[in-house]
């Protein structure tokens, strides 16, 4: 017996250790919720609905078991909740800017992703990329990040590497294509530049400790997803926007 969320993380072409990295659990444990021998917490259920694009209503049926012959007539409706081709394009433009760059790991490209996306909403009050991020030990994780990064793989349009960092295993991205910059208007643009100039040198245990005193990371519970409203209540050292006097 298996479940919907075997095929949904199947067909993204990730691994069980990829999900239950993101879900903050161990692999046999993960692999449990696959099976439907144990259900996923209402915590859980957010994560595996923004890892598969897929409705939390949707994941209510995801933990009883399906019978394998069943599963290639069984449909689950699928909801655009990211914009996945300016996240591609927007990844590919960080890559070719600073990817080559020796502290542009996996754990800081997080943390650039965040900061361009939430601060972009605090500055103009509307979404860029208006990626899903939960709170993490290390700070704000894109959980679409592992499945959109498999499927440029796929494409030919970004390389994995392993390395190493000050001793530490590093996983880096190195970009094959240039980033199709239509996607992105003017305004987007010269924001993720600034973003670039201002964080890219950072470390990531910087950038991590930076997303730590800020207010939608340090309000959120673990593993919650992280609020956009909540980037009108920053504090002085993580707030970009100029507001007008009282």
């Amino acid at each position: 017996m298996t479940t919907w969320i075997y095929t949904k993380r199947k067909s993204a072409g990730l691994s069980q250790e990829d999900v239950s990295k993101i879900l903050g659990i161990s692999r046999p444990t993960y692999a449990k919720i696959e099976t439907g021998e144990a259900k996923p917490t209402v915590s859980q259920k957010n994560i595996l609905a923004g890892i598969f694009g897929i409705s939390e209503k949707s994941l209510e049926t995801l933990s009883t078991p399906i019978p394998q012959e069943d599963l290639d007539i069984v449909s689950v409706r699928e909801i655009p909740e990211e914009n996945v081709q300016k996240f591609q394009e927007i990844l590919l433009y960080i890559l070719g800017k600073v990817g080559n760059r020796p502290n542009i790991g996996q754990t800081a490209l997080y943390k650039l992703l965040y900061f361009i996306d939430f601060d972009y909403y605090e500055k103009f009050e509307e979404q860029l990329i208006g990626a899903t991020y939960i709170k993490n030990t290390y700070g704000p994780t894109p959980v679409s990040f592992a499945k959109i990064v498999k499927h440029m793989e796929r494409e030919g349009k970004i390389v994995e590497v392993k390395s190493k960092h000050f001793n530490y295993d590093q996983t880096k991205y190195m970009p094959v294509v240039e980033a199709d910059l239509k996607v992105l208007s003017g305004q987007e643009l010269k924001h993720i530049d600034e973003e670039i100039k201002r964080l890219s040198s950072m470390t990531a245990k910087q950038l991590s400790e930076l997303s730590h005193i800020d207010t939608p990371w340090r309000v959120a519970k673990e593993r919650e997803v992280l609020n956009y409203q909540h980037v009108f209540y920053r504090p002085t050292e993580t707030s970009v926007r100029e507001y007008d006097p009282l």
